[in-house]
């Protein structure tokens, strides 16, 4: 892959994109432990406990992290797989060249711009 004028090793930058993947993944499994643990020791009535709708919430919001930290690195994973069949960089609908600065950007994208606007519709 180049940028800006640049090789840039696709196995590199993959590997760093899962390294991060990993430490947020096990950051938030962490906090995630923490919450449900000192939920444990508390009321268990959250209607009724003034400070239950904060925990519930911040309960929620760190499994929601937690799932698109894990969504990302089965993204990253599966675009590991791609470069070894020799198809990372081609988007995976239309077969077109995923733009450059799209990869750079978002290295586990499978989708070219256009592509990707149309899915999200």
């Amino acid at each position: 892959m180049v940028v800006v004028g640049i090789e840039v090793d696709a196995w590199a930058v993959l590997a760093a994109a899962r390294a991060g993947a990993e430490l947020t993944v096990a950051a938030l499994s962490r906090e995630l432990r923490s919450v449900v643990e000192a939920a444990a020791g508390g009321a268990t009535d959250d209607e009724h406990d003034p400070d239950g709708s904060t925990t519930a919430f911040e309960r929620a919001q760190v499994a929601a992290l937690l799932a698109r930290a894990r969504g990302h690195l089965i993204a990253v994973e599966q675009a590991e797989q791609r470069l070894r069949a020799g198809s990372y960089g081609r988007c995976q609908r239309c077969g077109a060249a995923i733009a450059t600065e799209r990869l750079t950007a978002l290295p586990a994208t499978a989708y070219c711009v256009t592509c990707a606007a149309q899915r999200s519709r």
